[in-house]
């Protein structure tokens, strides 16, 4: 019998060997995202030739860009349109009559209903002469700023797959968030920073949770990163126990000294390179993390104008400051949440829509007409992409026998922006008498994604990924285009 020449053992000839070769290569994973892209771009080149690009590299946009950044303040739950921006003085003293009206929410189609006037009243503001309710007298001061989209319509009335909608552009899970997108499109101009930040309500997160702020198929490196208002404010980037700021700084000096005197010696070099990127890497981002959340060193003038101040508006204030700091040091994209959980926890106002607003707008107009100021008076607001609104809107009608609860409302709902090239004092699209519906010049969610990629310098139907055999768009693959009224 033939002599067969033995095969190389892929495990080694002991059990020991077998955890130093598996062992060592998952290690290694780690250890590429320890030591930084910079570290990788030395060592790693395609086939090509081509040397490694950093993902979150800063990029020049292909189109002229208004915008550099985006903040987006989400009104998790739904706010009522006819009760904040969107002006219905037909629907005054109709309070409890049942009319004929097509809904369509938590539950189900429904072909008439009981009215439930707007309570609250209306005035105008600014040169433009904006009705806006007594919800958001603060907001109300900056509406020459503003352009008010009232015909907005989504595909779903239920929060699941409305927020997936209005953060991913689809219903379905699975594709990067919008966050996601402008990360990819034009990376960040901070690296010691996330791209793209997160900042949730007390209260706790959104249904899906970080599905809202996936990369999907892109790489993780797209995805959102979420940030608290106290405590530390990026979670796992605490120092050692034991290891002061100052003692890492010794131990980098030491070993950079090291790697001078080895410098002869390509292993030893090789090795101690190594561990002072990874080293180096986390005191950056140690060092620049919570000087970009240290709100204690604005003045208390500024402070004091977010509403720090207040019970009511100390939390969603803390936030819009950070969100103004963050962007000013680079950061691409910021969304800032009001409410989470569950019930009144936020928006989604079931069953006391007075209790439930009173309480939301409360704790947010104060604060975003600070952002709105601070950002002006800082030069900032003309490349700042401020947007306002929810997954949704609510009904016009009365969703149980008794109270005011309104149920959801994908048929019409308002959102409205600012800065970033957008015009101010304008209100584009209608909804029917009763808000119930988009009517005239009705814009889907597709359309507002296309107007922040068209402000950030991107054709919306341009801008792709390919991932398992088709060019994926944003906006989808049938495209959309951007609300031109506006820009």
């Amino acid at each position: 019998m033939a002599n067969r020449k033995r095969q190389p053992d892929f495990c080694g000839r002991t059990r020991r060997e077998f955890l130093w070769q598996v062992g060592g290569g998952f290690g290694a994973v780690a250890l590429a995202s320890m030591l930084g892209p910079e570290w990788i771009a030395q060592q790693a080149v395609a086939a090509d030739g081509s040397k490694y690009d950093n993902p979150l590299a800063p990029k020049a946009p292909p189109l002229p860009a208004k915008a550099k950044r985006v903040i987006f303040l989400f009104m998790y739950g739904g706010p009522s349109q006819i009760d904040t921006f969107d002006y219905k003085p037909k629907m005054y003293g109709m309070d409890g009559k049942t009319v004929e009206v097509k809904t369509f929410g938590r539950g189900g189609h429904r072909n008439q209903g009981r009215i439930v006037e707007p309570r609250w009243k209306f005035k105008q503001y600014g040169e433009s002469g904006k009705w806006v309710s007594d919800l958001f007298p603060n907001v109300g001061q900056h509406v020459d700023d503003i352009a008010f989209i009232h015909s907005m319509y989504a595909d779903s009335p239920l929060h699941g797959s409305a927020l997936l909608m209005m953060n991913c552009g689809r219903i379905l899970s699975g594709y990067p968030s919008l966050g996601s997108w402008v990360n990819y499109g034009l990376g960040t101009e901070n690296q010691n920073l996330p791209g793209y930040v997160v900042m949730l309500d007390d209260t706790g997160g959104p249904i899906s949770g970080a599905k809202n702020w996936t990369s999907g198929f892109m790489p993780a490196s797209y995805q959102g990163c979420v940030v608290n208002s106290t405590g530390t404010p990026i979670l796992s980037l605490d120092s050692p126990r034991g290891v002061s700021r100052e003692l890492q700084r010794d131990l980098i000096d030491h070993l950079n000294a090291q790697n001078q005197h080895h410098a002869a010696s390509r292993a030893d070099n090789s090795n101690l390179a190594a561990r002072i990127n990874s080293f180096e890497l986390a005191y950056r981002m140690q060092a620049e993390a919570p000087d970009a959340v240290d709100i204690d060193s604005e003045d208390e003038k500024t402070k004091a104008m977010y509403g720090l101040d207040r019970k009511e508006t100390q939390e969603y204030g803390r936030k819009c400051l950070m969100a103004r700091r963050l962007v000013e040091r680079g950061v691409r994209f910021v969304q800032v949440y009001s409410g989470g959980a569950h019930n009144d926890d936020n928006w989604d106002a079931h069953g006391d829509l007075e209790i439930n607003h009173n309480k939301h707008a409360l704790g947010v107009d104060q604060p975003i007409a600070a952002l709105l100021t601070d950002l002006k008076r800082r030069g900032m607001l003309d490349e700042t992409l401020v947007i306002w609104g929810g997954e949704f809107g609510r009904q016009p009608t009365a969703e149980y026998a008794e109270g005011s609860g309104r149920d959801h409302n994908s048929y019409g709902f308002t959102m409205w922006m600012a800065g970033g090239g957008i015009k101010g004092g304008i209100s584009v699209g209608e909804t029917d008498d009763l808000g119930s519906r988009a009517v005239t010049d009705r814009f889907h969610v597709k359309n507002l994604h296309a107007t922040i990629l068209k402000q950030l310098g991107h054709d919306p139907n341009a801008l792709t990924y390919f991932y398992n055999g088709l060019d994926h768009k944003l906006v989808g693959v049938e495209g959309a285009e951007p609300i031109h009224q506006i820009i």
